[in-house]
């Protein structure tokens, strides 16, 4: 049983949570503001679960007493059966309050960075990518997401090479986190005359956006800055004006760039936005191996080419490795209903998480 005294003192924090909210310092700094609205979100969260979890209690401890009591055997019968039902119901309830009571991953509420590579397999590879590209596009429609494409590296087939995009929605990253990784794909290309089945794959990388209060300096001196015409499907150009930006961050030698506005000014605005986000996941990364991290979370932490899902379409199969999950509705998840597969994985993160907080070796 969970130390319900332990959850009332965090609830307490409620009224806090809500006080700041109409604070005019607070209400005067958006950055404030927002993270202020994350932590209220999250403990009314608690709150409702912890209330379920604490109704389920009192009623199991009313039936109970009634069985101690004795008396009429219509009314023990019904109480018996009504504790069986709660504690069927109990496990799940505990396990939702210590969810809530994880610390939360503040990156988790931001908008979240996609980069889809294509890997080996030529053509059939930059027609996959495209394919995951779509994917995603049609599961952010159904949630009512905006995606912001910022670099895309196109095909004369319809591929891409390379594509770079936002996800813009409070959750995105949290949503997104596992998809990083190495994602193979067995079908029978269109380019294949022969019917044979060919394996490909992609590689994708997510990380979050960065956000005005992070403590990123970037001095230009530390950055190398390249203007450029941009390019379409095959090198075709997109317009004849020098607008696409390309910056490289000497220190690390990370790169970002971006041709998808006319503007230079826009381009070089959403360029940095991607190398900052990129320099904070690398910052994560190093602090989690300077910790001695051991347990590889699905968010791909360790080896980024690592593969994680196979995309089986002769057989409808899509096979996540990670945790063993096999589904027979490919053709469904490529159209973008993604839900049953992101529930899954971050289920599985879930319980990775509570062993690690809650269990008694502490692992």
């Amino acid at each position: 049983m969970l130390d319900q005294s332990h959850i009332r003192k965090v609830l307490a924090k409620v009224q806090q949570a809500e006080t700041a909210l109409s604070d005019p310092a607070v209400l005067g700094n958006p950055s404030v503001y927002r993270e202020k609205l994350r932590e209220h979100a999250a403990l009314k969260k608690l709150e409702h679960v912890a209330n379920l979890y604490f109704r389920l209690l009192s009623d199991l401890d009313g039936n109970r007493e009634i069985v101690r009591d004795g008396g009429d055997a219509d009314l023990l019968a019904m109480a018996q059966e009504e504790i069986v039902a709660i504690e069927a119901k109990l496990p799940d309830a505990e396990r939702a309050v210590l969810a809530n009571l994880l610390p939360p991953d503040p990156s988790d509420a931001r908008n979240a960075v996609f980069e889809i590579r294509a890997g080996t397999g030529g053509d059939e590879a930059a027609l996959f990518a495209a394919v995951l590209f779509r994917m995603y596009s049609k599961y952010c429609d159904s949630k009512g997401w905006k995606i912001s494409i910022i670099d895309a590296n196109g095909t004369e087939l319809g591929g891409y090479k390379e594509i770079v995009f936002t996800v813009v929605a409070d959750g995105a990253y949290g949503r997104f986190k596992y998809e990083s990784g190495g994602h193979r794909v067995q079908r029978v290309p269109e380019t294949e005359a022969q019917g044979r089945i060919h394996t490909s794959a992609a590689t994708i990388i997510v990380f979050p956006e960065a956000e005005e209060n992070d403590d990123i300096d970037l001095p230009e001196s530390d950055l190398r800055i390249d203007i450029f015409c941009a390019g379409g499907h095959g090198g075709q150009g997109v317009n004849t004006t020098y607008s696409a930006i390309r910056i490289t961050h000497l220190p690390t030698g990370l790169v970002a760039q971006c041709q998808d506005e006319r503007s230079q000014h826009r381009n070089k605005e959403k360029a940095l936005g991607v190398l900052k986000a990129r320099i904070l996941d690398q910052q994560r990364q190093a602090e989690e191996a300077k910790l001695g991290k051991t347990r590889l979370d699905l968010r791909g932490s360790g080896d980024r080419s690592q593969r994680i899902r196979t995309y089986n379409f002769p057989q409808n199969r899509m096979t996540d490795h990670r945790i063993n999950l096999t589904l027979y509705s490919l053709d469904r998840i490529v159209e973008g209903e993604l839900d049953a597969l992101l529930d899954q994985l971050a289920a599985y993160d879930l319980d990775q998480r509570l062993q690690d907080e809650f269990s008694p070796a502490g692992n």
